[in-house]
């Protein structure tokens, strides 16, 4: 055995072994007590505080079930039964609904029978949708020229009068008459003007002393587009416009028609969804016979 500073040197089985090899050297090894290099890997292969199995890892620190994960909480099998359903106040559903802006627009009640004017052009095993007279704004015309005309001559008969020229009195008057007429047969014109919608077809009757039936069939309309002014959007009226597959069309063009939206919906739906609307006008039927 040599001194402390000379190097001891393991004998037998293993002695040429370095020292990576043995798991256990250099950890009690009297022999080496005075060697630094020693002291150094003791240090570092000790079980202390540069290695502990419980530092890096705990199981309690960095993960808890009742920390980041609760069933009572965020998530819970019995969520359901503690559900509320919300209440929404007549002010926040305002404008939802069918009357309102937001959803879809209801459609108007019409008479369930078609009037006599109408009824005549109709054959039995049609079914009618519903008729509609002109807005009233086709009237502006005539209306005007009435009210202009009765201002005008008017004021002239007054002028004539005071003249003493009693016979251009008496031609103004009639002039007046004439207007005023003219002004009653467009507004009777009017009245008897009616545009017709059929589970068939659309039709288009006019004239008070001559008649005049347009009709187009809803198979045959190819496209359908209405159009709106600015004032026609203020004043709820619009054109329809009707293309047909054939070269000449009865009926193409129709004019100052009310609520153009709601008509123009019927139109289609009539055209593409025939069995929701006997589905609907079934169930009405029902809900009213109840």
């Amino acid at each position: 055995m040599g001194g402390p500073a000379e190097p001891h040197e393991p004998r037998g089985e293993g002695a040429g072994r370095p020292r990576d090899d043995d798991e256990n050297f250099g950890y009690n090894d009297p022999a080496f007590d005075g060697d630094p290099e020693y002291q150094r890997r003791r240090r570092a292969y000790a079980d202390g505080p540069g290695y502990s199995p419980d530092a890096g890892y705990n199981p309690d620190a960095g993960y808890s079930e009742d920390a980041g994960y609760s069933r009572s909480t965020a998530y819970a099998d019995d969520a359901g039964d503690e559900y509320e359903a919300p209440v929404f106040t007549e002010e926040e559903l305002e404008g939802l609904g069918p009357e309102g802006g937001g959803g879809p627009r209801r459609v108007l009640p019409l008479e369930d029978e078609p009037t006599t004017l109408v009824a005549r052009y109709l054959f039995p095993t049609e079914r009618y949708r519903g008729e509609w007279k002109r807005h009233w704004i086709h009237l502006s015309t005539p209306l005007g020229v009435g009210a202009g005309a009765t201002l005008a001559l008017g004021y002239l008969a007054g002028f004539l009068t005071r003249q003493n020229v009693n016979g251009l009195v008496t031609v103004a008057v009639l002039l007046w008459l004439g207007v005023i007429s003219w002004v009653a047969w467009k507004v009777f014109d009017w009245y008897f003007d009616r545009f017709i919608l059929t589970n068939k077809r659309v039709m288009v009757v006019n004239g008070i002393i001559t008649r005049r039936v347009a009709m187009m069939p809803l198979l045959r309309v190819t496209d359908m587009k209405y159009e709106q002014s600015a004032l026609g959007r203020l004043l709820s009226y619009g054109t329809f416009v009707l293309e047909s597959a054939g070269q000449d069309q009865a009926l193409r063009e129709v004019k100052h028609l009310p609520n153009p939206n709601e008509l123009y919906l019927r139109v289609v739906e009539e055209m593409y969804e025939p069995q929701a609307v006997e589905a609907r006008l079934g169930k009405d039927s029902d809900g009213d016979d109840a």
